[in-house]
């Protein structure tokens, strides 16, 4: 098992409880970026008007911030500042795999503080992220989890919006 998470700070845990203990297990591990620049918050939106924190999935041999620099570049075409990443904390995801329903899943998303240049570069996204529309938007924090709250019914929507509103509470501490 690869550990990416070191001592990471542990924000909240999402548990389906739709699982057996005696499952395979199947871990993924991502890493996501909230990027803010006068007020605004770089998010990816979809054609039908939810917003996604920019990230993804940990690749092979490569290390948490080399994976946070790649997936806010491909999905957002902005480019992370070196020495600007700052850690926010951990969510852990545990249920069911979608996929195959004799083995438990469990998601580790590793959020971070980032900031970016002024460099727009084109994107990189995947087929599926093509599909829904998605695209750079700059948006108020209140905005976001406001259209989120309604649009939000996949459990990474969830994720994500609880997230933010977490950041929104911790932010003034």
């Amino acid at each position: 098992m690869i550990n990416y998470g070191g001592n990471m700070k542990l924000l909240f845990t999402l548990d389906s409880k739709n699982y057996t203990d005696d499952l395979d297990i199947i871990e993924r591990f991502a890493v996501r970026g909230l990027i803010c620049k006068n007020g605004l918050w770089a998010m990816q939106k979809s054609n039908t008007g939810e917003y996604k924190i920019p990230g993804g999935g940990i690749e092979k041999g490569e290390g948490k911030e080399e994976a946070l620099y790649r997936e806010v570049l491909e999905e957002t075409g902005l480019h992370v500042l070196n020495n600007s990443i700052r850690e926010i904390g951990e969510v852990l995801e545990v249920r069911r795999d979608n996929f195959n329903s004799e083995q438990k899943y469990i998601s580790h998303s590793y959020y971070y503080f980032c900031e970016v240049d002024e460099v727009i570069s084109d994107t990189c996204m995947s087929e599926n992220e093509l599909a829904r529309g998605y695209q750079l938007e700059w948006e108020s924090m209140a905005e976001i989890i406001a259209e989120n709250r309604i649009l939000c019914t996949e459990i990474w929507q969830k994720r994500d919006l609880q997230l933010l509103e977490w950041v929104r509470e911790n932010m003034n501490k």
